[in-house]
């Protein structure tokens, strides 16, 4: 056959979003190619570093978490900002209650061999110069020539050449300019990690790889830049010595870059037949550390419904990825712009109230709660329609199944699992579940799609419109 004729999908961008996407796809028999810009050597350059436990149920529930933790990186159970105010990740009910800081390429890494193991075809070096579409198909232009799919997924960041062929507008602002991100060891590293400073008009971010490197994070508000200027040693020690009254005894950096804080987002996620996910359909500051996370959730969201799709469901199913995925970007937007904006306020009176008040309020259990929730992603839950059952759109944890494994073990292949709690010897243990009355459809990405009173009719017609032929 043809290229044409075999490529179903095309994602463009190599990218942790694009390389968990294409995985995805390929795993459930979809034929992928992927369109990347740069060479195909994995970067030793890393801009995401945290990877929260809404993210490590993902990757759980494709077998990665051993490979990526066999990387390096270190375990986090509290975060430190601003002084007293102390966000506890330990409480999270989940099976990774705490950030795993470790570099953004580990992450590339182990879904790029998922991906290749699974037959996903690359194309590196291979830059997009647009996009058309006609007659239920796509063809993406390239400096090397025409590919051709039915479906197209733009990954490729916040200068996305899919999202500017198809004409999706990126509307947002620069929060902040002239921001500094540098890897380096410490002589005196700080006592918690991650450590976050704010005095003098500066803002500086330091958080440990668990391999003596130290991610570093500094904005001055009296020494800005053009981003195209190199960043100096001597600009971040300055903006260090600001923040936290020393610079740590920072060694020159391995890396070191100079970026603009935005916060942007598509209106639409979709143009007919082409798709946008991660950064290329929002960008934020990095406070929180929820970038990489929220696009590698986009990404799981709209795998298993165009691969659904693309094998007999119902094609509506595709509408409700921007449905589903475009009210978690603006939190995210909402969450990371107000870290950032009370980080960077330059007022003395400010910052006094600012840790009192936080520190207070992290005591409460409920504020702990809402925070701990919005940062790791754990507490995201799509909205259920009328009639549905409340349970309907929220994340399923994670339990233990008659046959011993776990209910993350078995999503693996982008299957759904019917969970049935109405009898002690159906799908879930009784020893570690209570029979509820309640039928569940888990969906591939980890959410409840259906919820009810045993009902086999019911769950037979939500898998043949959401399941497609598996």
């Amino acid at each position: 056959m043809s290229e044409q004729q075999q490529t179903e999908v095309i994602v463009v961008g190599a990218g942790p979003t694009g390389l968990l996407l294409a995985g995805d796809l390929a795993e459930a028999g979809v034929r992928v190619l992927v369109l990347e810009k740069r060479g195909a050597a994995i970067s030793n350059l890393s801009r995401a570093f945290a990877v929260h436990a809404r993210t490590l149920e993902v990757l759980d529930a494709r077998g990665l978490t051993d490979d990526l933790f066999a990387l390096g990186g270190s375990r986090l159970g509290e975060l430190f900002l601003f002084g007293s105010a102390k966000v506890k990740l330990s409480g999270l009910d989940s099976r990774f209650p705490y950030v795993l800081m470790t570099p953004q390429y580990h992450v590339e890494r182990v879904l790029r061999e998922r991906a290749e193991a699974a037959g996903v075809e690359f194309r590196f070096d291979c830059k997009v110069t647009g996009v058309d579409q006609a007659d239920g198909r796509v063809t993406v232009r390239t400096e090397d020539g025409d590919h051709c799919a039915t479906y197209v997924v733009g990954t490729d960041g916040v200068r996305s050449s899919v999202r500017e062929a198809v004409g999706i507008p990126f509307p947002g602002e620069a929060v902040l300019e002239s921001m500094m991100l540098a890897d380096a060891e410490l002589d005196a590293p700080p006592a918690h990690s991650p450590a976050v400073g704010s005095a003098g008009g500066a803002f500086c971010f330091i958080a440990d790889f668990g391999d003596g490197t130290w991610r570093v994070i500094a904005w001055n508000a009296a020494d800005q830049r053009s981003e195209d200027a190199p960043v100096t040693t001597a600009e971040i020690r300055t903006a260090l010595k600001l923040a936290f009254g020393t610079d740590f005894g920072m060694h020159e950096p391995r890396w070191s870059s100079r970026f603009h804080a935005d916060e942007r987002q598509a209106p639409t996620y979709r143009a007919r037949n082409v798709f946008l996910a991660g950064d290329a359909a929002h960008c934020h500051s990095p406070a929180g550390g929820m970038g990489m996370n929220t696009g590698l959730q986009d990404a799981a969201n709209l795998s298993w419904k165009l691969a659904a799709v693309l094998r007999g469901a119902d094609a509506a199913l595709l509408d409700t990825y921007e449905g589903e995925r475009h009210p978690v970007g603006e939190a995210v937007l909402r969450t990371s712009g107000r870290i950032i904006r009370v980080a960077a306020n330059k007022s003395k009176v400010a910052k006094v109230v600012r840790g009192a008040v936080l520190g207070t309020a992290m005591r409460f259990d409920a504020v702990q709660h809402k925070v701990t929730g919005q940062i790791s992603g754990i507490d995201v839950r799509y909205g259920h329609g009328h009639g549905e059952h409340p349970l309907t759109g929220t994340r399923a944890a994670d339990v233990a199944l008659a046959d011993g494994s776990r209910l993350y073990e078995a999503l693996r292949g982008g299957r759904f699992v019917v969970l049935d709690g109405t009898e002690p010897t159906g799908a879930l243990d009784a020893a570690t579940a209570e029979p509820d009355g309640l039928t569940r459809v888990v969906r591939p990405d980890g959410y409840i799609g259906w919820a009810g009173t045993d009902d086999p009719a019911a769950v037979r017609d939500y898998l043949d419109t959401h399941a497609g032929k598996h």
